[in-house]
């Protein structure tokens, strides 16, 4: 340490004597970087980075790039270096960012057959390992491959640099597996980590890097294919790499944590508590080594934590599961919701262990923690994701949990449709599947003794105990059905027998048919189980399948019915008491299939399985003489049959032909529409399948039909294509939400003319007896049916909306706050966010008042073409009539649709911007949590990326964080534009970051190496300084395309590239004008108003306001801009690009114009100024015109 220390000291006297000017300056400046670094690897005090960087810089500025090759070339390196090692230390972006900036340069300067190649192609290559190692982007990953293999063909005789070309091809095939599970990748990987290995003597420091390189991806294989010899091998290797480590090596607490991590993994693989016990040791020894402010102590604490919970669940220590908690509380707090790097199953992990403790303690407050927990975490884990079944099964225990206590009837209700999402989601014979029967038996159980007083809740035992619990469970929802004609009720009948019948068939490898045979036989040792239960189980499905098919016509039901049927014979032998009722049971279904599906098959079988069945029966008893009637309607359908298809000419379609072609018109046109819709009639709320039945028991149905038996086919086709349609025309309900709007679990099952009428009810009620009365069978509405409990389904609903609008027979627009001789101007209605697309969405519209009467009494089937209410439109709304009565999605004029919900609002901010996805046809995720400010900025990109429409930067105010040319909320759009007849430029710039730019690929190179080998790394940096190399720039790469030095005169402005993102940089093309004076005019503090007299080289002089103050200090020439954002739709919506004339460009240039103030940033970069008022500039004269440029800006 003294050394080091003496060192430092004695560089810095060296440079004091050499100040700027003297020779040997530079020399001196870079000894005391290095000085400062090398003290730095001793000691890891980050203030030596901290010095040693602006020394560098300074010294970078020293040596141009025209000058001075030698040593620029090794300072960019040693920056690289400095900004590296802050990195891997403090973990900081920027400092990443800023070294891979430093490496590319370099690399820009060894061109093939350099000396210094391949050091630098290896860096590159490490970066981009760790970059796909964040945004999984497989072009990263390829392209570090490739650069691995390149820089190993340059290195062999230099075994620094070889090690490294290894070691960091090895990373990213182990990568390239993990993500693909292509096996020769894996086997690349081990045998270049090994290979690294047999380079390294026993005793190298970076060996134990290695080695943990290796061990990781053995422990990545056993996560994808489960393969046990590889999670032993990964500890072997663990435990290596880990006595190779000495404490003070900056990757001895990693090594801590991933050897703990493969010891937890093969406990919960083979349940040995020794490896726990080491784990726990290990991990303890891991945060000492990364204290509070330690970049890694997060994941220390939680793999500590996820330790300690299982040891509390195999040895029932309380002290283990109140540290786990705490210790994962600690962690959240270094994570929060919001936190860029949250992980949400660390919320599930600590719910879950509140749970347990609730369980012991009994501490209401634990549950309810677990519960607020939970919640966030089902909306990030998604239908698809690989966590979403923990969340649902924990949340469905918390809140049963809570039944239990509090006795609240709603909370029973979520646990079930919990349970019943959790099942969908695990497999037959699947454990945590069991366990989710067992806990969803339970809350059944509750619900039937708490709204039926009946079913006693008993505590199970075993699956038997279990199965038995479901289908008498399944027989009281069946009572309930033949009780009330309750469909959801028949529905929990079929879905519990299932589980029970499931509980007792075979594993899915063992044949059904052999597991019958056996079970027949008496064979089957599984459990004590006996044919009997099995026969009850399948009889009652059937009869539930066949129940449900005739209540509802799906014909799936009826296919179900068939199976069962089919199952129960094979376990009724002859002599067995059910086997008659059985073989007419399924020939009666095999009979209904074929009046559904004409199949010769089925009706042959039905008349086979009828005469088996009276030769069983006793003749002239009940049964038999109504088998025999079966049997007789069967043959007779066998007979009219033949007698159609022989009578058949081609000419027409044959009656069994259009009731099929029909149905699959009817199944077509349910594919567009809302997959719930209200039945008029009934106030019954009907999915597709309810939907579907009753047209075809409808006399709708039966008329097409009879109409549709003879005449030429064209007019058939023709005549089912409207009249199909005409039946399924629905109404949707446009409004303001109020106190009480009934929800689909409110209305699901229920009559809603039987209702209430208080609240939201009172109005669905009025909503769809107005439908009915103009005519209507269907309604819908956003309250009920929307099953808002699915993201999934919300996420389709706001993705559909405007569809199912536009779709509509007609929309009713309800205003509750509009008397009858009030004016709609007034209602609410108008300024609510939703509403907008309602309104420009349907092509007819009613409008009633608060009493349900039309809109002034107007006799009128659409308002929209009622002059008079579209005047009072235009007038409250301020769109235009064309708009208004024909309005097509998508982005033209993208700036006025911003200003039409500029003034509206939403309950939930994020909304405002979600209920514009439609109006403006695009398709995002919807993120419920984030801001809306984040969820405008993705709009805006979109709208740029797409269409290049640069309307949307006119805007003053505050500017968005995400991106300095957005503003920070959709208000400033309310502000008129200069020209709304020609869009603005600067938004379509955003296709830079959507490019694998140089800067990105560089941003994470040292991710890789600070997390594996940083030592390689930076040895080779600093050596690679000593290196001839040629002089490149240093600045991003762009495409070509896009270069920002790149320039096009007045007489080639029409081949301007488009303006695109690329991830948050927008390269805009714009006309530029070099700001060459500013002159504070007057500042007003308390206000943060701040006006400035601007001049700039090719404009008039003009005057700005900003709510921020320029800064004192001095900007360099060239450092402000005026710029005006370019689009070839300046020029006209339909001029032809390659017929422009000078006079057109003269005359479309020639006027004012808003203009955006841009500051230049470090790297070629730039940043928009956000003014308090429009900046309108003016040409100066026409020789400016002709002189101005366009230049592409690189802008954040």
């Amino acid at each position: 340490m003294a050394s080091t220390y003496d060192d430092v000291f004695g560089e810095r006297e060296q440079l004091q004597s050499r100040p700027p000017g003297h020779d040997g300056h530079v020399a001196a400046c870079i000894n005391l970087v290095r000085a400062l670094i090398d003290r730095f690897e001793e000691e890891r005090n980050v203030n030596d980075l901290n010095e040693a960087i602006p020394l560098a810089r300074h010294a970078l500025e020293l040596r141009p790039v025209e000058n001075e090759v030698y040593e620029r070339c090794g300072i960019l390196l040693i920056l690289a270096a400095c900004f590296f090692l802050r990195y891997g230390e403090l973990g900081a972006v920027d400092d990443l960012e800023e070294s891979i900036e430093f490496s590319r340069a370099a690399l820009g300067l060894c061109p093939p057959g350099h000396p210094g190649r391949a050091g630098v192609l290896c860096c590159l290559g490490a970066g981009l390992t760790d970059r796909f190692g964040e945004k999984a982007e497989i072009c990263d990953l390829e392209e570090a491959i490739q650069l691995g293999s390149e820089s190993i063909e340059l290195c062999s005789q230099d075994r620094d640099t070889h090690c490294l070309s290894l070691y960091t091809l090895a990373r990213a095939l182990g990568m390239k597996f993990a993500q693909t599970a292509v096996i020769r990748d894996f086997e690349d990987s081990i045998k270049l980590y090994r290979a690294t290995l047999e380079l390294l003597p026993s005793g190298d420091p970076e060996r134990s890097s290695v080695l943990c390189g290796l061990s990781l991806c053995l422990s990545n294989r056993y996560d994808k294919l489960e393969v046990v010899d590889d999670l032993e091998e990964a500890i072997a290797t663990g435990s290596e790499a880990l006595w190779c480590c000495s404490r003070m090596h900056r990757y001895y607490g990693k090594s801590l944590q991933c050897l703990a991590r493969d010891l937890r993994k093969r406990f919960e693989k083979k349940a040995a508590i020794c490896d726990l016990q080491r784990a726990i040791q290990l991990l303890r020894s891991a945060l000492e080594v990364h204290p509070t402010g330690h970049r890694d102590r997060f994941s220390s604490l939680y793999e500590l934590a996820l330790c300690l919970s299982h040891r509390h669940d195999k040895l029932g220590e309380l002290d283990d599961l109140e540290e786990a908690i705490t210790l994962g509380r600690e962690a959240l707090e270094l994570r929060p919701l919001g936190h860029p790097n949250h992980d949400v199953s660390l919320q599930c992990r600590i719910a879950r262990d509140l749970r347990k403790r609730f369980e012991k303690k009994a501490a209401i407050c634990d549950l309810e923690e677990a519960i607020e927990l939970l919640r966030p975490a089902l909306e990030v884990h998604l239908t698809g994701y690989r966590d979403r079944f923990s969340s649902l099964y924990d949340l469905a225990l918390c809140l049963s949990r809570r039944h239990d206590k509090y006795g609240i009837a709603n909370d029973l209700e979520e646990a079930i449709l919990l349970g019943h999402e959790a099942l969908k989601l695990r497999s037959p014979g699947n454990p945590d599947r069991d366990a989710v029967l067992y806990s969803l038996t339970g809350d059944l159980q509750k619900k039937l003794q708490l709204f039926h007083q009946a079913a006693v809740v008993v505590r199970l035992t075993n699956k038997l105990d279990l199965a038995t619990s479901l289908f008498e469970l399944s027989q009281h929802f069946w009572d309930l059905f033949q009780k009330q004609v309750t469909v959801s009720d028949l529905d929990n009948a079929i879905c519990l027998a299932t589980y029970a019948l499931e509980l007792l068939l075979p594993p899915e490898d063992d044949p059904v048919v052999t597991w019958v045979q056996a079970l027949a036989k008496r064979e089957n040792s599984n459990e004590s189980v006996v044919p009997g239960r099995v026969v009850d189980n399948l009889l009652a499905l059937a009869y539930y399948h066949r129940a449900r098919f005739q209540s509802q016509h799906a014909i799936i039901d009826l296919n179900g019915a068939i199976t069962f049927y089919e199952r129960t014979l094979q376990l009724c032998p002859a002599g067995h008491p059910n086997r008659a009722s059985s073989l007419h049971d399924l020939a009666q279904c095999l009979a209904d299939r074929f009046r559904r599906q004409p199949t010769a098959t089925d009706l042959d079988k039905a008349i086979v399985l009828e005469q088996e069945a009276l030769e069983l029966l006793a003749c002239g008893g009940p049964s038999y003489d109504i088998s025999l009637r079966c049997l007789m309607d069967c043959i007779q359908m066998k007979i009219k049959r033949q007698v159609v298809i022989m009578s058949s000419d081609g000419s027409g379609v044959t009656h069994f032909d259009v009731e099929q072609l029909i149905r699959n018109t009817a199944f077509e046109t349910l594919k567009t529409m809302p997959t719930r819709l209200l039945h008029t009639p009934t106030g019954i709320l009907c999915n597709r399948d309810a939907q579907m039945s009753r047209f075809l028991s409808s006399p709708q149905y039966r008329q097409l039909v009879s109409l549709c038996k003879t005449g030429d086919r064209n007019v058939q086709m023709e005549l089912i294509g409207t009249e199909v349609p005409r039946h399924f025309q629905y109404v949707t309900l446009s409004h303001r939400w109020g106190a009480g709007e009934p929800s689909l679990r409110d209305i699901e099952g229920q009559k809603i003319y039987s209702m209430p009428t208080t609240g939201g009810l009172g109005k669905l009620q009025g909503f769809c007896a107005v439908t009915f009365e103009l005519g209507y069978l269907w309604a819908w509405s956003d309250t009920c049916c929307i099953d808002k409990h699915s993201s999934a389904e919300v996420q389709e609903t706001i993705g559909s909306m405007f569809t199912w609008y536009r779709q509509s027979a007609l929309t009713i627009v309800y205003l509750s706050d509009v008397p009858d001789t009030g004016s709609i101007g007034i209602s609410e209605w108008f300024t609510r966010g939703w509403t907008l697309q309602e309104l420009l969405a349907p092509r007819t519209i009613l409008f009633y008042t608060q009493n349900w009467s039309p809109y002034k009494k107007l006799a009128s089937t659409n308002h929209k073409k009622d002059v008079v209410v579209l005047e009072e439109l235009e007038r409250v709304t301020r769109i235009e009539p064309r708009f208004l009565t024909n309005f097509s999605p998508g982005m033209d004029d993208a700036r006025s649709r911003l200003q039409w919900a500029s003034s509206r609002s939403t309950t939930r901010p994020e909304d405002i911007v979600y209920s514009l996805f439609g109006i403006f046809n695009v398709h995002l995720p919807v993120l419920y949590g984030e801001s809306a400010e984040h969820a405008l900025s993705r709009l805006l990109t979109e709208i740029v990326s797409q269409s290049g429409d640069i309307s949307v930067l006119d805007w003053v105010g505050e500017p968005s964080p995400f991106h300095s040319c957005f503003p920070a909320h959709i208000t400033p759009y309310q502000m008129l534009r200069l020209a709304p007849s020609r869009p603005s430029v600067e938004e379509q710039s955003s296709a830079i970051d959507q490019q694998p730019t140089l800067f990105k690929v560089l941003q994470r190179l040292c991710v890789s190496i600070a997390t594996s080998l940083p030592h390689f790394l930076s040895q080779s940096l600093l050596l690679a300084s000593s290196i001839d190399y040629r002089i490149l720039p240093v600045r991003l790469s762009a495409p070509e395309s896009y270069a920002s030095s790149e320039a096009y005169d007045f007489h080639s402005f029409v081949r301007a590239p488009l303006p695109r993102f690329f991830n948050r940089l927008l390269a805009l093309p714009c006309i530029a004008y070099c700001v060459t004076t500013v002159q504070l005019k007057g500042a007003d503090p308390l206000t943060h108003k701040y006006t400035y007299n601007i001049q700039a080289s090719g404009l008039m002089p003009l005057e700005i306001a900003l709510s921020a103050k320029l800064g004192d200090v001095k900007r360099p020439q060239g450092a402000l801009h005026l710029v005006r954002p370019w689009h070839s739709k300046l020029l006209g919506p339909s001029v032809e690009l390659d017929a422009v004339t000078e006079q057109q460009l003269l005359s479309a240039l020639g006027s004012p114009f808003n203009a955006l103030l841009l500051t230049q940033l470090p790297h070629n970069e730039h940043k928009r100024i956000a003014s308090s008022t429009l900046i309108t500039a003016q040409p100066l004269d026409r020789a400016s015109i002709m002189s101005s440029k366009i230049r592409i800006f690189n802008i954040v």
